[in-house]
């Protein structure tokens, strides 16, 4: 069991991240923390909690802390080209911003005010160690990491209470928002560096590996009905969703196809970088890394922002996570198949809670196995594009998985 702390800023790939981390049962989220970026943290945090609700958390099991609303120099920025104004562009079956299902995820102090990041990240952390008889703590980041680097540096004492801090950001001679620079890094370049010089070890997920974890619209459509047969990989028509959650997810992933198709010329669908970012959690041994020295870039006139990932060994550098070691684990590739495996068993894993709430967990627990296994005697049907390397859903799935 891995105990997780989650720092994000929803976001369509983020609301994946959530959905991954509350029903995979490897996983047992902690809180979820919300900062700037890809829409404002006032959006950032509703939609959090949001998520939290459509996808079947309870306030009494997770809460949302609302956090950073800039970065630590930079001016903040936000990206409605991609996810729409309020960071959730386009997705239709969540709560209102305002519903009291929604606001009871946040907690309020004595003054009514909701209690913030860094309070809440640190009191529940604290709580999870329990000076060495309890847990460490993973902390995920699917966002500019200023939350994080507030934390360690307000905090110090609890960085032995934190066994690792995996991040979607970054990129090995890749940017998507500059020539050189990923978004989430590019909004926040020195708290990355503050949480790369942290003597923990770090793990990033970059843009090379989740450019191959692509939403076809031959995954789009058994997500949208398990029993459809898949004619083609260019098929036109989406089959109706069959739940009103599957609903919700088509438009979440269609809206993101869309922008990230004008924006980036994605024709196959889109990447859905931050739920990567639990499944290595969940499941390290999908993901091949090797460990580097990686630092950032803060005063390039054309490079601010890139992850500068020491491949040549060039710096010196002794054994250790902090500022003066090969501080971070690179994700350079995964295996699809497996990765594949884990992400559509979580999906339906989700989907059955929706459907047979009031069946009896062992029989949830069964039903899940029962697909696990199927998609995993399937995995040799995997396609993959010769042309590139945009992983594909196996056909087969179409009749062994039929979940309501």
């Amino acid at each position: 069991m891995k105990y997780v702390w989650l720092d994000v800023d929803p976001g369509h790939d983020d609301a994946t991240a959530i959905m991954l981390a509350v029903n995979l049962p490897d996983i047992q989220l902690l809180g979820v923390s919300t900062t700037h970026g890809n829409a404002s943290s006032e959006y950032t945090a509703l939609n959090a909690a949001r998520c939290l609700f459509a996808f079947g958390s309870k306030p009494e099991d997770v809460r949302v802390f609302p956090g950073a609303d800039q970065p630590l120099l930079f001016e903040a920025k936000h990206d409605p080209e991609i996810h729409g104004v309020d960071g959730l562009g386009g997705v239709e079956g969540l709560p209102a911003l305002d519903d009291p299902r929604v606001l009871a995820f946040f907690e309020e102090d004595a003054d009514g005010k909701r209690v913030r990041a860094l309070e809440g990240m640190s009191r529940i952390i604290k709580q999870a160690w329990a000076k060495g008889t309890g847990h460490k703590v993973t902390v995920v980041s699917s966002g500019p990491m200023t939350n994080i680097a507030l934390f360690f540096s307000v905090y110090p004492d609890l960085i032995e209470a934190v066994e690792e801090i995996v991040f979607m950001g970054g990129g090995v001679g890749v940017g998507n928002r500059s020539s050189v620079a990923e978004y989430n890094i590019l909004c926040d370049p020195h708290s990355s560096q503050i949480v790369l010089n942290v003597p923990v070890k770090k793990t990033m997920v970059p843009l090379n590996v989740t450019h191959t974890a692509i939403v076809t619209k031959e995954l789009h459509s058994l997500l949208l009905d398990p029993k459809v047969e898949i004619q083609s990989q260019d098929q036109t028509e989406l089959p109706k969703p069959t739940t009103p959650l599957r609903h919700t997810l088509s438009t979440l992933i269609s809206f993101f196809a869309a922008s990230y198709k004008s924006t980036f010329g994605f024709d196959s669908g889109p990447p859905l970088h931050d739920a990567l970012t639990i499944a290595y959690v969940a499941k390290p041994e999908l993901f091949n890394a090797t460990r580097y020295r990686v630092d950032i870039e803060l005063s390039g006139t054309h490079t601010v922002g890139e992850t500068v990932v020491d491949m040549w060994k060039y710096r010196p550098c002794d054994d250790t996570w902090g500022r003066h070691g090969r501080n971070c684990l690179v994700a350079e590739s995964l295996n699809a198949s497996l990765l594949l495996c884990l992400c559509l068993s979580s999906f339906f894993y989700c989907l059955l809670q929706y459907v047979f709430f009031t069946l009896p967990l062992l029989l949830l627990v069964a039903l899940n196995i029962l697909i696990l296994r199927a998609l995993m005697s399937s995995s040799n049907s995997l396609n993959r594009s010769p042309a590139s390397s945009t992983f594909y859903w196996p056909r087969s799935l179409t009749v062994i998985v039929s979940a309501p």
